[in-house]
This record gives C-alpha cells, sequence and structure tokens, in this order.
C-alpha cells in the first residue's frame, strides 16, 4: 500500500493565518508537513476531483496533483464561500473521508446567523431576542427596533470578524443600517442589546472554543469603544483564561449551542450578562495565542483516531 497523506484544505487567498497553526500542529502529531491544497480547487465551478483509490481509500485531485489522503481537515473556508464549499463537502461524505468538516447542514446553521437564531430558538439556547430582516420596509424595521427596546446591535446574517456590524441607538442609525445591508443586497438581523459592560463602561464577552464537547480555550475580549464590536480586528483587547475563570453556567451554555447546531469544533462568542447569551458561534474560529497546543493540536489529532 503507498504513502497515505494528511491534506489540509482552506482557502489559500484568506491571510487569516489559521493555515499556518495547523501546519504546525499536523507536524506535532505527525511528525510532517501535511500536503496542502487550496479549497477553490473543489469550490463550484473550480477544477478539483475527489476519487476512491485502487485500495479503498480515497484520492484529491488539484492543480496538476493527485494526492493519496489518509484524512483530510478542512478549516480557514470564509463565510461567503461555504456555499460553493458544499458539494464537495458532501461528496467527503459520501466517500468516507476522515474529516471533521463534512456536515453542510451544521456549517450552515452557524454561518447564517437567522439560521443560527431558529436553532438557539427550538433548542432553548439562550441568546438575546433578535428579528431578522430581508430587505425591510422603513415601517417594519423601524417597528423591529422598537419592540426590541430602541438599542440593538445589526449585523448581517453572513459575516465575520465584526464587519458591518453596528450598534443602533436612534431611527436615523437604523435607516443608515438598512440602506448599507441593501446596497449589499444583504439580509440581515437585530438584536437586543446584552448591556455586557464591565464596572469601568468596557464591553466584554468571551470566546469559548469547543471540540468534541468540551471546552478546550477560553479567551476573554474587552473593548474600549461601547459601539465598536468586541472583535480583535476592532481593537479589543484579548486575555486567554482558564476555564475555570468563566462565569457559572457559561462552559455549559456555549457547550449546548454547539451541540445544538451539530459541529465537532466551534467558537462560542457569548457573555455573562442578561442572564448568559450567546451572541455566535464560528465554525472555524481563529487562532491566537496558547491556541496550538489547546485546539490546533487536538483538532488535528482527531482527524487520526481510529473509527
Amino acid at each position: 500500500m503507498g504513502r497515505r497523506e494528511l491534506v489540509l484544505l482552506t482557502d489559500h487567498s484568506s491571510t487569516e493565518g489559521s493555515r499556518d497553526v495547523l501546519v504546525a500542529a499536523a507536524r506535532a502529531v505527525t511528525g510532517r508537513a501535511p500536503v496542502l491544497l487550496d479549497a477553490r480547487h473543489f469550490m463550484t465551478g473550480g477544477g478539483g476531483r475527489i476519487r476512491p483509490d485502487d485500495e479503498g481509500g480515497l484520492r484529491l485531485e488539484a492543480d496538476g496533483r493527485s494526492v493519496a489522503a489518509d484524512a483530510v481537515v478542512v478549516y480557514e473556508i470564509p463565510p461567503h464561500r461555504r456555499r460553493d464549499f458544499a458539494p464537495f463537502q458532501r461528496l467527503l461524505g459520501a466517500h468516507g473521508a476522515r474529516s471533521l468538516g463534512t456536515d453542510v447542514q451544521a456549517w450552515r446553521a452557524a454561518t447564517e446567523k437567522d439560521l443560527t437564531v431558529a436553532r438557539f430558538t427550538r433548542d432553548g439556547v439562550a441568546h438575546m431576542p433578535t428579528v431578522s430582516l430581508s430587505r425591510p420596509s422603513p415601517r417594519a424595521a423601524a417597528e423591529a427596533f422598537d419592540r426590541l427596546g430602541g438599542d440593538v446591535w445589526a449585523r448581517p446574517c453572513v459575516g465575520m470578524g465584526g464587519d458591518d456590524v453596528f450598534h443602533v441607538t436612534t431611527h436615523a442609525q437604523l435607516a443608515s443600517a438598512a440602506r448599507h445591508y441593501e446596497h449589499d443586497g444583504a439580509d440581515w438581523l437585530i438584536a437586543r442589546d446584552a448591556r455586557n459592560f464591565t464596572p469601568d463602561g468596557r464591553r466584554h464577552q468571551y470566546r469559548v472554543v469547543v471540540l468534541d464537547g468540551r471546552v478546550v480555550r477560553v479567551v476573554e475580549h474587552v473593548q474600549a469603544d461601547p459601539d465598536a464590536p468586541c472583535n480583535e480586528s476592532r481593537g479589543a483587547v484579548s486575555a486567554p483564561l482558564a476555564a475555570a475563570e468563566l462565569p457559572r453556567g457559561l462552559a455549559d451554555l456555549a457547550i449546548r449551542a454547539v451541540a445544538c447546531l451539530g459541529l465537532p469544533l466551534a467558537g462560542v462568542d457569548l457573555a455573562a450578562e442578561s442572564g448568559g447569551v450567546v451572541f455566535e458561534v464560528n465554525v472555524h474560529p481563529a487562532f491566537g495565542r496558547g491556541a496550538l497546543e489547546q485546539v490546533a493540536v487536538p483538532y488535528v489529532a482527531a482527524h487520526l483516531e481510529p473509527v
């Protein structure tokens, strides 16, 4: 039998940096580098192919290469590209690939935030009251805004990194947000503000990474600007915490949120205020300090465990 490879499949146009961390993790787990393939080859319109090989495994073919795969680690697929990647995910599953990235419905439920809210509502996962909007009339948007108390966060149904997210406290700001999403052709939603402030008035929330039903990493984000998202890319400061430092109940809440969506790995953004609420769940949480050992290594190792 020929040598089989651990394949790392990511979108090579992404500059997030998760790919480099996963390469290091693969070296730590297997003692050698993974084979890197660009996920764009396997999206709609790409030339990548998957087929069974003569030894009962599978082979990935792209960009003039043919690789016999032992396991396929899928990561760093930007939200706006995931629908184009979905047909290949189904093929990975149909070919019995050893991969944690084949569940199309779980990815979609986490990526499209209106679907996330629907799942949370169905399963009783605590979240702030939310209204989904699809090209609403000015009156419909204003009525939803007033119903939520006139202090909300607006965000696109599909987005990342805190982009196109607005704190809205006036009808003028609401109208501006509506024009922004209409220009982009984006569905959006508004959620009541969670009042997640530190005693000195800064915003704060937690990112809890869950793998296989257990918390593996906790980071606290603190944002000096109360009107900006708690993302590092928007100026928030992050500090790793021990799981025991999470406010009571948040670990269980994060685990339930991930299970509700059916993901093996996810990063959950949540706050202790308002009784403990989940803001969103990230399919591919970005890595940071300490994440190699805490997240990337066990995630890669999970692909190689006996089935």
